[in-house]
C-alpha cells in the first residue's frame, strides 16, 4: 500500500470518528430532526418512485399495463387543460411574483419603527393569520365579502349596490392574492427582518458620520444585505409556481368562479381522488413537478450569473 493510500485511509477513519463524536454529542438534535426527515421521506421522496404510474394504466387487481405517453397526449389535447394551466400561471404570478416585494417592504418598514412595543404588537398581529387554516380564513373572507357581508354593507353607505364579491369572476383572483398577502405578510417577512437586524451597527454609524439619509441607508446598506435571502426565497418560491395554493383555491371555489380559478392541483384532485383516474392524475402531477424543477434550476443559474447569489 502506497503512502498516499495510507494517508487517505487514515483521513476516512478520522472523518468517521468525527461523525460518531458529533452524533453522540448532538444526538438530541437529530432526534428532534427525525420526524421532519421522516415526513419528507414518506410524502416527498417515496411518491417519486410511484410517478411511474403516469406511464402505466392502473389496475387494482392486475399488473399495470405499459401505456407510454398516452396520458400525456390526453391531457395536452384536452381544451380544458389549457384553461387550467393558464389559471395556474396567472394565480401563481399574482401570488409569488407580485406579492414578493411587499414582504421585503414590510420587513424594512418594521425595522424602521423606533417604538419597541408598537413594533412587537405589529409583528404579533401580522404573524397570527399564518397559523390559521385556509378553511378558517375562507370562512372569514366569505363572511366579509358576501352579499350581506361587512364590505358590501360599508359600500352601501356610500351609495354602491350590494354584491357578492366571492362570485365575481373579475375579482376572485385578486381576492386570492390579497388573502394570501394577508395570511403570509408577517410570516414571510421574518427572514428579511432578521437579516436587517443582523446588519453590523458599524455600517449605520459610518453612514451617520457621512450624513446619509434613511433612504440612502436602505439603498446602500439594507438592500445589499437582503440580496442573498431575497434571491434564495424567490428561487424556492418558483418551485411552487405550478401549485398556486391548492388549499386556498379549494376553499374559495364556488360554481360561479370555478372556471376562473381552477388550477392543476384542483384538477388532479378532481380526476384522481374523485374520479379514480390515477394514471391521468399522475401524468399531470409529473408534468407539474418537472416544470417546477426546471424553473428552480433555471432561475438559480440566472441569479448566479446576474447577482452571484443562488440557492447554493
Amino acid at each position: 500500500m502506497s503512502p498516499s493510500e495510507r494517508i487517505s485511509g487514515a483521513d476516512r477513519l478520522n472523518h468517521r470518528k468525527r461523525i460518531r463524536i458529533q452524533l453522540r454529542r448532538d444526538w438530541i438534535l437529530y432526534v428532534i430532526l427525525f420526524p421532519t426527515l421522516l415526513y419528507f421521506f414518506l410524502f416527498r421522496v417515496l411518491p417519486i418512485f410511484n410517478m411511474r404510474l403516469a406511464f402505466y394504466t392502473y389496475k387494482a387487481k392486475a399488473l399495470w399495463e405499459w401505456a407510454g405517453l398516452k396520458y400525456f397526449n390526453q391531457i395536452f389535447s384536452t381544451p380544458q387543460f389549457k384553461t387550467i394551466l393558464g389559471n395556474t400561471l396567472v394565480i401563481s404570478l399574482m401570488k409569488y411574483i407580485l406579492l414578493f416585494p411587499f414582504f421585503v417592504l414590510f420587513a424594512i418598514l418594521l425595522s424602521e419603527m423606533r417604538m419597541q412595543r408598537c413594533r412587537k404588537a405589529v409583528q404579533i398581529i401580522s404573524y397570527l393569520p399564518h397559523f390559521l387554516g385556509w378553511v378558517v380564513i375562507a370562512g372569514i373572507w366569505i363572511n366579509i365579502l358576501s352579499f350581506e357581508g361587512a364590505f358590501s354593507e360599508l359600500l352601501s353607505y356610500f351609495g354602491a349596490a350590494k354584491q357578492n364579491h366571492m362570485t365575481n369572476k373579475g375579482e376572485i383572483r385578486w381576492i386570492l392574492m390579497i388573502s394570501e398577502g394577508w395570511r403570509s405578510l408577517g410570516w414571510d417577512s421574518i427572514i428579511y427582518f432578521t437579516t436587517i437586524i443582523g446588519i453590523s451597527p458599524a455600517l449605520y454609524e459610518a453612514a451617520d458620520i457621512d450624513g446619509a439619509s434613511r433612504f440612502q441607508v436602505i439603498r446602500y446598506i439594507v438592500l445589499p444585505a437582503l440580496l442573498a435571502p431575497m434571491s434564495t426565497m424567490f428561487i424556492l418560491n418558483l418551485g411552487y409556481f405550478m401549485s398556486a395554493g391548492f388549499d386556498q383555491v379549494l376553499n374559495f371555489s364556488n360554481n360561479a368562479v370555478q372556471n376562473n380559478i381552477d388550477i392543476l392541483d384542483t384538477y388532479i384532485y378532481r380526476i384522481g381522488i374523485q374520479k379514480g383516474q390515477y394514471s391521468l392524475a399522475s401524468a399531470v402531477g409529473l408534468f407539474k413537478g418537472v416544470v417546477g424543477m426546471i424553473l428552480v434550476l433555471l432561475t438559480h443559474v440566472i441569479s448566479k450569473r446576474l447577482t452571484g447569489e443562488g440557492v447554493w
